[in-house]
């Protein structure tokens, strides 16, 4: 049938050929009444009729010359729905072209202005009910495309079926499908700008996707969670902030533990053995490497693809919420690994989303990492600061994190990291800081932190950039906490040195001191020094099998004393010989050896002295928690300080002795006389050592020296940390 108000053939050639950028002005009603006519595209039907709801059947005619589409008048204004006939075979199906938009104009005006910290609910796929109809509803933003449509197994994947809107100049297109359940598999069909059909693209805001190497999005309905965790949510704040004590144990799940024949463990197990483990172990904080979705498993989650689903390796989204849900339960935060540094090239991903540079940089020198081979985000693009600001809120809010640990932050803040002169675009004032990225930080810091008090973010940076964990309205990156990456390595520069030549470098051990308070730090101890051949932690330490456990274990009490937060990452506290191997779990098998089960008996015991001795944490931030007693013997490689919180807390005296020679009769300081007990040594028998000491406590006499008011002898292992506390 032809009518005035036929389009021209040419048009349903576009649409059958997959090149109509408008197929809501083609498809679907138009008019109401005795002139609505319906125009209909299925492929696969040799008659199509459109039937009302009062159970009336209005035949379509096919147009001639075009293959699969169907056109003819539906008179009224109400619902109808598609009868297919082919081959003796019958189908029926709503028309997803009947359907109104489902963003509304607060939605297109945020988007547009790169301003909706919510994108994740309008973007993305959300089972919903749509004009009676309940369905799912599709989203994506990709603005130089000339046509975007959702494919899947419910229209054979073939990108004409489902041709989406485009929502204005905020280059969002979206579509709801009507009978598209949760479970379903999709990706987005873009043809670019150029004409030429992109590579299938998994959703930037799809909540879920299939099990690598599979790489489609699935469609999860995270709605409805019923979270028990109120209690830890208000009452938070007072665990996260500078004085309270926070000490963190890193994990990569899918290596943790193994099950049923090398498979990751899932979350809904974790919830229940990982969350039982740390508490034991008495770690306050959980974090957990990247979970968001990613496509390889070497990279450990860093390259992640999916940055708005939880990775299917370990289940689905809700059972990730039971695992944060029981964390809470238990009295432990929960930290995630968070990478806005950059997204791997896989054709599936962000890269040339829409056929063109669109989240990351058209420019090499700015949009390419050559030691990663991974694109990096274009930080001064609206709608992509927006999408990593959002992300943020997301995890924050939806799964309840405590705090995101932001990955290779000095890889953003600096234009020529790890190039060459001439292979970086200096900024509009000519230098290398990259002001772009910088102002993504202080913008992600100050939405969370404004959104959600409580929380904590915690920055991996490498330099001496200043500021870190200073506030954004003090010219800061708004950081809460800073990895020390430089105690880190100094320290364990010196704990690798022969203890005969340690003498030499005792101001590795003391330098930390200089700029302790600089920054909110965390002192970690993270993967990345048991992978790429560094060895495990005990392999460092040199000298005898006996020696090396002694070490670790002086190691360990140096740390814990030491000002700062402390990170721990899986398997360290364990000793194990092995280094970290993503494909195996943590070598639990070492604890039938008493010299393991020592040193996870230290780290349990110097955790539950951390976390219920105030002079440890309190002031870990601040200078006046800390005086050195004895910070210059050298010859003897010994380190005497002392931790305070209040006057009315008593003081904590460390003393660490890095030589295999024990110190009878060692003289120091004391900030008052009397008796002062051993609270922990990491000599005793029940860690694996020699249980020399002091018989449980010490008497301090009046006598000034090393500038305190009192002076006692003791005896100082070999290889060993004392903590003394007078109560």
């Amino acid at each position: 049938m032809m009518d005035a108000s036929t389009p021209p053939a040419s048009e349903f050639e576009r649409l059958i050929h997959g090149q109509h950028d408008d197929p809501f002005a083609l498809l679907g009603p138009h008019g109401t009444g005795k002139d609505r006519i319906v125009t209909v595209f299925d492929p696969g039907a040799q008659t199509l009729h459109a039937v009302t709801d009062d159970g009336t059947t209005h035949p379509l005619t096919p147009m001639g010359g075009a293959p699969g589409i169907f056109r003819g008048p539906v008179p009224g204004s109400g619902h109808y729905w598609l009868r297919g006939e082919a081959s003796g075979n019958t189908w029926e199906f709503e028309d997803a072209y009947r359907f109104g938009p489902v963003l509304g104009e607060m939605d297109e005006y945020l988007l547009g202005e790169g301003s909706h910290l919510r994108i994740w609910q309008a973007l993305g796929a959300h089972v919903i009910e749509h004009e009676g109809q309940w369905g799912c509803q599709f989203a994506v933003w990709a603005p130089n495309a000339r046509r975007v449509s959702v494919v899947g197994d419910f229209n054979w994947w073939d990108g004409r079926r489902h041709a989406m809107r485009r929502r204005g100049a905020t280059g969002v297109w979206e579509i709801f499908v009507p009978f598209v359940a949760d479970g379903a598999v999709y990706r987005y069909e873009i043809l670019g700008a150029d004409g030429q059909v992109q590579p299938l693209k998994a959703d930037p805001v799809g909540f879920g996707s299939q099990h690598p190497p599979e790489n489609a999005s699935i469609v999860r309905d995270i709605s409805g969670y019923g979270w028990s965790d109120d209690e830890w949510m208000t009452t938070r704040a007072e665990a996260q902030k500078r004085e309270a004590p926070i000490s963190v144990y890193e994990v990569h799940l899918p290596s943790w533990r193994r099950k049923d024949w090398g498979r990751p463990i899932s979350y809904i197990e974790a919830a229940k053995e990982l969350i039982d483990y740390v508490a034991d172990m008495g770690f306050t904080h959980i974090e957990l490497m990247p979970i968001s979705e990613y496509p390889f498993d070497g990279s450990w989650g860093y390259q992640p693809v999916g940055m708005f689903a939880p990775t299917i390796r370990c289940g689905l989204p809700h059972e990730f919420r039971d695992l944060v849900n029981a964390a809470h339960k238990a009295g432990i935060g929960v930290i995630l690994d968070w990478v806005p540094g950059h997204f791997p090239s896989d054709p599936h991903g962000l890269g040339k989303f829409d056929g063109t540079a669109l989240y990351e940089h058209a420019d090499p020198r700015e949009g390419f990492h050559k030691d990663w081979n991974t694109l990096i985000y274009n930080y001064g693009r609206a709608e992509v600061s927006n999408f990593l600001t959002a992300n943020a809120l997301y995890w924050l809010e939806e799964y309840h994190a405590d705090g995101l640990r932001v990955d290779a932050v000095a890889s953003m803040l600096y234009r020529d990291y790890s190039r060459n002169p001439g292979e970086w675009v200096p900024n509009k004032d000519g230098g290398r800081e990259n002001y772009e990225a910088i102002a993504v930080l202080q913008r992600m810091n100050t939405e969370t932190y404004g959104a959600h008090s409580g929380i904590m973010t915690v920055a991996e940076e490498s330099t001496a950039y200043p500021g870190v964990s200073q506030p954004v309205n003090q010219g800061g990156l708004g950081f809460g906490f800073k990895w020390n990456m430089g105690w880190m390595n100094d320290t364990l520069e010196y704990m690798k040195k022969d203890p005969i030549h340690r003498s030499h470098h005792h101001h590795q051990m003391t330098f930390g001191l200089v700029y302790a308070y600089s920054e909110n730090f965390i002192l970690p101890i993270s993967h990345d020094e048991v992978v790429h051949g560094k060895g495990s932690m005990i392999g460092k330490m040199p000298g005898s099998d006996w020696e090396q456990f002694a070490n670790l274990r002086a190691y360990y009490g140096f740390m814990w004393g030491h000002p700062g937060k402390k990170l721990l990452f899986m398997g360290q506290e364990l000793a194990q010989r092995s280094e970290w191997n993503h494909d195996a779990q943590v070598d639990w098998d070492c604890l039938a050896d008493p010299r393991h089960a020592g040193i996870q008996a230290l780290v349990r015991d110097l955790n539950h002295l951390y976390t219920s001795t105030p002079a440890l944490h309190v002031r870990d931030c601040f200078e006046d928690g800390f005086e050195w007693i004895v910070g210059g013997d050298s010859q003897n490689s010994v380190f005497v300080w002392t931790r305070k919180a209040g006057p009315e807390d008593p003081q904590v005296v460390v003393i660490c002795n890095f030589t295999p020679q024990e110190q009878s009769a060692y003289r120091i300081g004391m900030p008052t006389a009397g008796t002062w007990r051993e609270a922990l040594n990491s000599d005793a028998e029940i860690y694996g050592g020699g249980n020399r000491g002091n018989y449980g406590q010490v008497e301090a006499v009046e006598g000034e020296m090393h500038g305190q008011p009192a002076h006692v002898d003791l005896t100082v292992p070999p290889l060993s940390a004392i903590y003394l506390i007078k109560d």
